[in-house]
C-alpha cells in the first residue's frame, strides 16, 4: 500500500513538472505558424524597421533569455509562456542563419550541414544522458535544457535548409514548400501505416515543419519578381500572430493540450 502511494506521489510530482504540450492538431498548427512568423518577423524587424541583423539578433536574443527564464521557472506547462518562447526562438533561429549567410558569407549548404551536425550532437548527448528523446519526459531542468537546445538547432537548420532549397538550388519558394509538405506526408504515412517509431517520427516532422514554414513565409512575403506573392511581411505577421494568440488563449482556457500523465525514462 505504501509502495503504491509512493508511486502515485512520484507520478504527481512528474506531472507537476510537465513542461511541454500534448501533440495534437493544435500543436502542429501553431508550430507551423510560429515557423512562418519566425521568417517574416525577422525580415520585418531587419528591413522594414531598419534595425539591422546585429541589432535585431541582440534584441531577440535578450527577449528569448527572459522567456526561457520564465519557462524554466514555471513548475508546469503554461501555454502562453511556452509558445512565446517558441516564437522568439523561431525568430532567433532565422537571424542566426541570416547572420552566418549575409554577414559572414557562409554558404547555405554549409550552414545546413553545420546545424544538422549540431542538432545530431545535441540528440546524441541528450540520449546518452537521459536514455530517451521523448518530449513527454520533459519534467527535469536538465531534460528541458536539452529540449530547448534541440529546438533552437531545428529552427536554425530549418531556415538554412529552406533557403538552400529555394534560393541556393533555385527551386523557388513554392516548389520548396511543396517538397517539404511531401516529405512530411511520407513521415506521416510511415508513422501510421508502417509503425515508424513515435519519437523518431515526431522529431523528423518537427524538423521538416521549420523549412516548410520558412518557405511559406518567403513565398507569401517576397516580391513577385523574386518568386513570391508580394504580400509583404506586415500583414502576414499580424494575421499569423493574431491566429496564434487566439489558439493559445483557447488552449489556456480548455487545457486541451495538457498531458495527463508524464512517466517516461
Amino acid at each position: 500500500m505504501r509502495h503504491m502511494e509512493a508511486t502515485i506521489g512520484a507520478l504527481k510530482d512528474k506531472q507537476m513538472w510537465s513542461k511541454v504540450p500534448a501533440i495534437t492538431i493544435f500543436f502542429w498548427i501553431i508550430k507551423v505558424m510560429a515557423t512562418t512568423v519566425g521568417e517574416t518577423a525577422a525580415d520585418f524587424l531587419n528591413f522594414n524597421l531598419n534595425w539591422g541583423l546585429t541589432g535585431t539578433t541582440l534584441l531577440m536574443g535578450g527577449f528569448l533569455v527572459i522567456a526561457l527564464i520564465l519557462q524554466f521557472r514555471s513548475k508546469k506547462y503554461t501555454a502562453g509562456i511556452y509558445w512565446l518562447a517558441v516564437l522568439l526562438i523561431s525568430v532567433l533561429g532565422t537571424l542566426i542563419t541570416d547572420n552566418l549567410t549575409d554577414n559572414f558569407g557562409v554558404p547555405l549548404a554549409l550552414t545546413t550541414l553545420i546545424f544538422g551536425l549540431a542538432l545530431a550532437a545535441t540528440f546524441w548527448a541528450w540520449y546518452a544522458s537521459e536514455k530517451t528523446l521523448s518530449i513527454h519526459s520533459i519534467y527535469t531542468a536538465k531534460r528541458e535544457g536539452f529540449y530547448w537546445l534541440a529546438i533552437l538547432f531545428t529552427f536554425a537548420l530549418g531556415t538554412a535548409a529552406g533557403d538552400w532549397f529555394s534560393e541556393g538550388l533555385n527551386l523557388g519558394y513554392g516548389v520548396s514548400a511543396l517538397i517539404f509538405v511531401a516529405l512530411i506526408g511520407i513521415v506521416t504515412f510511415a508513422y501510421y501505416a508502417l509503425r515508424l517509431d513515435a519519437v523518431l517520427a515526431f522529431w523528423i516532422a518537427y524538423i521538416l515543419t521549420r523549412p516548410l514554414g520558412a518557405s511559406v513565409g518567403d513565398y507569401l512575403s517576397q516580391p513577385r519578381d523574386e518568386g513570391g506573392l508580394g504580400w509583404g511581411t506586415t500583414g502576414i505577421n499580424i494575421f499569423f500572430l493574431v491566429t496564434i494568440l487566439a489558439l493559445v488563449l483557447y488552449l489556456t482556457r480548455t487545457k486541451r493540450d495538457v498531458v495527463s500523465v508524464q512517466h517516461e525514462g
